[in-house]
C-alpha cells in the first residue's frame, strides 16, 4: 500500500499558489479610495438629508471593513505555520473575510430597508445639489476600484467578495444621481426613499449570491465546474487501475482544489507509475493541485465500512 502527496507544505510555495495574495495590492489600493470616500459621503449624507446617500455611506462602511478584513486575511493565509497544528495552513482565512462581507452587506440592507420603510408617508427635505456631487464622484471612484478587483476576481473568493461589494456600491452610485435627478425634476423628496430602498435590495441580493458560495467551501462541496463522476471515470480509465472508491474532493481556498481517493490495481499493475499517472491526470485536466491517492492491491474491508 502505498500514499501518494500531490501538494508541498513549505510557506514559501504556498505564498506564491496562493491566488488572493497575487492580487493583495489590488486590496490595498481599493480599500485606501473606498475608505476616504466613505468619509465624505457620510458627511454630506447626514448634512443633507438625504437616505440614499447615508445607505450608500452605509455600504461603504461595509466595503471598508470587507476590504480591510480581506487584506489582513490574505497576509494570515500566507503565514506560515508554526504551531504544526494547522496541517492545511491558514488559507481559509479569505473564506471567512468573504463569510464577513456577506454579513456586513446583510446587515446594511437591512438598515435602508428599514429606513426606508420608515419614512414612508413623509415628505422627507433633501437638498439634491450635494446627492448629485457626491454621487458622480462615487462613480467615478467605484468604477476605478472595481476595475482593479475585476482582474482577481475569478480567482479569488476573498477579491471577489470585495468585486461583488464594489459592484453594489457603483449601483449605489447611479442611484444616488438618479434620485437627486428625479427630486430635482419631480420637487418630491419621497425618490430617495425609494431609491434608498432598491440600493438595499440589489445589496441583499447579491450578499445571498456570494453566501452561497461561502457556503459550499466551507461545506466542502465539490469544486464549482468539476463533476466528481467524470473524475472517477477518467481515474478509472488508467492503465492498471481496476476500481475508484473513496473519491473526495472539495475547494480548501480560492484556486486550491483538493482530492483524495483509493486506486484499486489490476494484478501486476506498477503503483508507482499509476500514482504519478493519477496525480498528472488531476493537476492537469481537471485543475486539481493537491491530491493525496492511496494505491491498494485489493479493496480493503475497512473502507467498506466507512460510511462517508
Amino acid at each position: 500500500m502505498g500514499v501518494g502527496h500531490g501538494h508541498g507544505h513549505q510557506g514559501g510555495a504556498a505564498t506564491g499558489g496562493h491566488a488572493g495574495a497575487r492580487h493583495r495590492w489590488r486590496l490595498g489600493v481599493s480599500f485606501g479610495l473606498i475608505a476616504a470616500f466613505f468619509v465624505v459621503e457620510l458627511v454630506v449624507g447626514l448634512t443633507s438629508g438625504s437616505l440614499a446617500l447615508i445607505s450608500d455611506a452605509g455600504h461603504m462602511a461595509a466595503d471598508v471593513v470587507t476590504l480591510g478584513a480581506a487584506l489582513v486575511a490574505t497576509k494570515i493565509a500566507t503565514r506560515e505555520d508554526s504551531t504544526g497544528r494547522r496541517t492545511y495552513g491558514s488559507y481559509r482565512a479569505e473564506v471567512f473575510a468573504s463569510g464577513l462581507a456577506v454579513l456586513m452587506m446583510l446587515g446594511v440592507a437591512v438598515y435602508v430597508v428599514i429606513e426606508a420603510i420608515g419614512r414612508i408617508g413623509g415628505e422627507p427635505d433633501v437638498r439634491t445639489g450635494p446627492m448629485l456631487v457626491v454621487g458622480l464622484l462615487g462613480l467615478v471612484i467605484n468604477v476605478v476600484a472595481m476595475v482593479l478587483l475585476r482582474a482577481g476576481a475569478q480567482d479569488s473568493l476573498n477579491v471577489k467578495g470585495a468585486y461583488v461589494e464594489v459592484i453594489a456600491d457603483t449601483a449605489g452610485s447611479v442611484g444616488v444621481m438618479v434620485a437627486g435627478a428625479l427630486i430635482l425634476a419631480t420637487g418630491n423628496g419621497v425618490w430617495d426613499t425609494v431609491v434608498a430602498f432598491l440600493i438595499g435590495g440589489f445589496v441583499a441580493v447579491r450578499a445571498v449570491m456570494l453566501g452561497r458560495e461561502v457556503l459550499a467551501v466551507l461545506g466542502q462541496h465539490v469544486p464549482a465546474g468539476l463533476e466528481i463522476d467524470t473524475v472517477t471515470g477518467a481515474l478509472a480509465e488508467l492503465d492498471g487501475v481496476r476500481d475508484v472508491h473513496d473519491l473526495h474532493a472539495w475547494t480548501l481556498t480560492s484556486g486550491m482544489n483538493v482530492a483524495t481517493a483509493h486506486l484499486v490495481l489490476v494484478e501486476g499493475a506498477d503503483g508507482g507509475s499509476v500514482l504519478r499517472a493519477g496525480q498528472l491526470l488531476l493537476r492537469e485536466r481537471f485543475a486539481i493541485e493537491h491530491a493525496t491517492l492511496q494505491i491498494e492491491g485489493h479493496r480493503s474491508a475497512a473502507c467498506d465500512a466507512v460510511s462517508w
